[in-house]
């Protein structure tokens, strides 16, 4: 039996961050940008483009094959490979989590996803049900090329409180290797390891007081030396691109944010809603999220986590033969229940996440169709982001309806709309997916609890929205 030297305790239930109004979020970048591996930087909060202040020029990154779709396509050569360690435990923040690998292997890094529990299934923050690939006693002995550490309550206490993991990520310091940490991970994990020592940081808001002040830098993202910060879920896909940079360069991080629509805030219009009507129910809204083998990792964990946020009754079901499922980049989740169980309720709207594999799945699933066309007869809402508008229009559920999907898919659609991140056409929502889902998941709050919910939840996860 595998010997582990991480604190076992029983774990309390997970604490979700609700905060009062913060620093706004940077726009997520469509332009060039270049990190410098051994000086300071940072995301200034006063402007909505990205800009980053080197002091000196970057040093020079490993080349790697272009990438030009939506998943890994890169081919690095063995000597240039990226090995990065992503440690989980319970209550770890699922968004961040999620982001930091599914972008992390789009580049063409080996992640390793370390359970720092018993086990390795593991329960995020919101509820979402994750399965490391190994557990972190089985990498205290290996080389990592990166540390990155996601946040939430009580998952940062629970990486402190590991040993095992306390070890790599010191010695990956002592050693000069890149690490770093997102939200709460740097005042309540880095911190207390002594890991912050002269090194310009970030943090959530909340535990911002819990830096050391002359050190504590008020920005979305801070890299100073190999270590690099961040702030919370709504700024984890420019912790994850900053990585990326300082991993394999410039021009595989632009077009990894290309690719998952990383726009400035100019490029494209938030949402754009047509036959408005009114979705507010006097219940608590319940939601339908089905899930399949290649569906998008970032999706599912981004629409279930902000809708969770908010108060929404989710449900996460597999239309395969098995609760768990692996996800688009190898994300490993464990469904609440299968689809088969999930059809003696009546709900308010089902949302399809998309994942070119996943959503070939979900429209090949003959229980999820009569769901679907139930919803429909019904006058219910449905949801669908990616490639996934694509089965409601093979079933013949979206008529004359607007709507938005991926790129790839959106010339399939009957009546699309090329432009906005969220289209809403009655009680149908659509989004381009990806890193536009938290503008989709935002826009379904809105719609069913008013505008105040929707920005107090983006407060919470320190991503920009407009006050009005």
């Amino acid at each position: 039996m595998e010997s582990l030297s991480c604190l076992v305790l029983k774990p309390s239930p997970p604490t979700r961050l609700f905060f009062p109004p913060r620093i706004p979020q940077m726009a997520l970048p469509g332009s060039t940008f270049v990190f410098t591996s051994s000086m300071d930087y940072q995301l200034p909060i006063t402007t909505a483009k990205l800009a980053l202040k080197p002091i000196r020029a970057s040093t020079s990154t490993v080349p790697t094959t272009p990438l030009t779709t939506s998943t890994v396509t890169s081919s690095p050569t063995a000597a240039s490979t990226k090995k990065a360690l992503v440690p989980i435990g319970f209550g770890t923040e699922e968004m961040e989590a999620v982001i930091l690998v599914d972008v992390l292997r789009r580049a063409g890094a080996e992640v390793t996803v370390a359970s720092v529990e018993p086990q390795l299934e593991v329960q995020a923050s919101g509820g979402t049900k994750l399965v490391a690939d190994t557990r972190i006693s089985t990498c205290s002995d290996r080389v990592f090329d990166l540390v990155a550490l996601p946040g939430g309550m009580p998952g940062s206490a629970r990486l402190r409180d590991c040993e095992i993991l306390k070890k790599i990520t010191s010695k990956q310091a002592e050693e000069k290797r890149l690490y770093g940490g997102i939200s709460t991970a740097p005042a309540v994990t880095l911190l207390p390891w002594g890991l912050l020592k002269r090194k310009r940081t970030t943090c959530h808001p909340a535990f911002f007081d819990r830096l050391p002040t002359f050190w504590a830098v008020k920005s979305n993202i801070q890299v100073s030396g190999e270590l690099t910060t961040s702030q919370g879920p709504g700024t984890s896909f420019l912790f994850a691109l900053a990585l990326v940079e300082q991993l394999f360069g410039e021009s595989v991080a632009r077009e990894i944010g290309e690719l998952l629509f990383m726009h400035s805030a100019d490029d494209k219009p938030r949402k754009e809603e047509f036959n408005k009507v009114d979705w507010a129910v006097s219940h608590t809204p319940r939601v339908l999220v089905p899930v399949a083998n290649g569906s998008e990792e970032i999706e599912i964990v981004t629409i279930v986590d902000i809708l969770r946020r908010a108060k929404v009754d989710v449900v996460v079901a597999s239309v395969e033969k098995s609760v768990k499922i692996l996800a688009s980049q190898g994300v490993k989740i464990i469904a609440d229940k299968l689809i088969g169980d999930a059809t003696g309720s009546i709900y308010d709207l089902i949302i399809l996440p998309g994942g070119v594999a996943g959503t070939g799945r979900l429209q090949k699933s003959r229980i999820l169709k009569k769901l679907l066309k139930e919803q429909d007869v019904a006058g219910r809402i449905l949801g669908a982001v990616c490639s996934s508008p694509t089965v409601l229009h093979k079933h013949g559920l979206l008529k004359e309806k607007k709507a938005t999907a991926h790129p790839s898919a959106i010339t399939e659609l009957s009546n699309p709309v090329d432009g906005p991140k969220v289209v809403i056409d009655g009680k149908l929502i659509t989004s381009m997916g990806l890193a536009t889902v938290s503008d989709f998941a935002l826009a379904i709050v809105s719609k069913f609890f008013g505008h105040a919910r929707a920005r107090s939840v983006a407060e919470g996860l320190v991503f920009e929205y407009p006050r009005s």
